[in-house]
């Protein structure tokens, strides 16, 4: 008989990240980097770090009396996909990908923030879920709170807001110039390497996802910083944790 992981796991310690049921509150957030948890907690209340395994470094902590949870995830969408599954086995209910992006459409700088509203499935990960016609789509009422509270906050944010249809790559380092060319014309706005398969996760485990992105760099314009400290983009995600977490508390007033 083979080994059937939704029962070996479901409301267990989890094995890749090192996490309980009670450890975490019903909103988590994703960054991709480990260091980035530490940025996110610095805005909780009561922040505690409760694990830390791997790429999965996570805090607990309070956001205007809401519970709210940040687990890194690591790069790529098995990494992500994996982080997804034991966060919704230990009772996570809406999962919102922070992180960064790289533009496709001239006129988008490095710091403006990006929101998801689909993603363009170039990845491996989510054909184990579902058909390669299947959409990987974000919750609609999550991703229109995300919408709604950046807008709110247009003069509080240092970037411009866009939102509207990502890409999500394996290869980093195998887009050619002619693929990202087919993702512009396309009309992709900006493309990463975690939000589909994270949304075929949620949508398959009856949970919210969502995404919003910080640009680190237009790889359509050459406007991109690999060498030195990207400050830009360093201040694109204080504004999107900012922004994600006034959503994750009018979202929880909304739904009471």
């Amino acid at each position: 008989m083979s080994l059937n992981k939704d029962e070996k796991t479901l409301g267990k310690r989890q094995y890749h990240i090192h996490l309980s049921p009670g450890d975490i509150g019903d909103y988590v957030l994703l960054p991709g980097d480990p260091a980035r948890s530490d940025r996110v907690a610095k805005y909780l209340e009561d922040a505690r770090l409760v694990a830390n395994n791997r790429e999965h470094r996570t805090f607990t902590g309070y956001y205007k009396g809401v519970k709210v949870s940040v687990t890194s995830t690591g790069m790529g969408c098995p990494s992500a996909a994996i982080a997804a599954e034991e966060l919704i086995n230990i009772g996570a209910k809406c999962l919102i990908r922070i992180g960064s992006s790289a533009a496709l459409q001239e006129g988008i700088k490095i710091g403006d923030l990006m929101i998801s509203t689909a993603s363009m499935k170039n990845e491996g990960t989510s054909r184990f879920y579902v058909p390669d016609c299947f959409p990987a789509v974000p919750d609609f009422d999550l991703t229109r709170m995300l919408i709604d509270t950046a807008k709110d906050m247009k003069d509080d944010i240092s970037g411009s807001l866009y939102y509207g249809i990502n890409a999500s790559d394996d290869a980093f380092y195998g887009e050619t110039e002619e693929w990202i060319g087919k993702l512009s014309k396309l009309g992709c706005l900006n493309v990463e390497m975690e939000s589909s398969a994270l949304y075929t996760v949620c949508h398959r485990r009856k949970v919210r996802g969502a995404m919003i992105s910080a640009v680190s760099g237009n790889i359509v314009t050459g406007d991109v910083i690999y060498e030195t400290e990207n400050t830009g983009l360093a201040a694109g995600w204080d504004d999107e944790i900012r922004v994600v977490l006034e959503a994750i508390y009018r979202f929880e007033q909304e739904n009471r």
